[in-house]
């Protein structure tokens, strides 16, 4: 399953970061976010519980980044 989220972030550094951040999040099988149209898209492994999995993603990227924003 593939969902593209809305994210405020400020600069391409930041959103390198988010990307990183969330691939590295269990349950996410590849992830990109575009600085330019500020999304991300999420394509998650089979099974997992997006809603779950995207709760996680929002901790790690607020690890890395902490002024970022993913809308769920």
């Amino acid at each position: 399953m593939r969902k593209n989220y809305k994210i405020d972030v400020d600069c391409a550094n930041c959103a390198s970061k988010m990307e990183a951040a969330a691939n590295d999040t269990a349950g996410v099988k590849n992830a990109v976010v575009n600085f330019m149209t500020l999304k991300m898209q999420v394509e998650f492994e089979d099974g997992a519980d997006a809603k779950e999995v995207m709760s996680r993603v929002r901790e790690n990227c607020k690890r890395v980044e902490s002024d970022c924003e993913i809308f769920i």
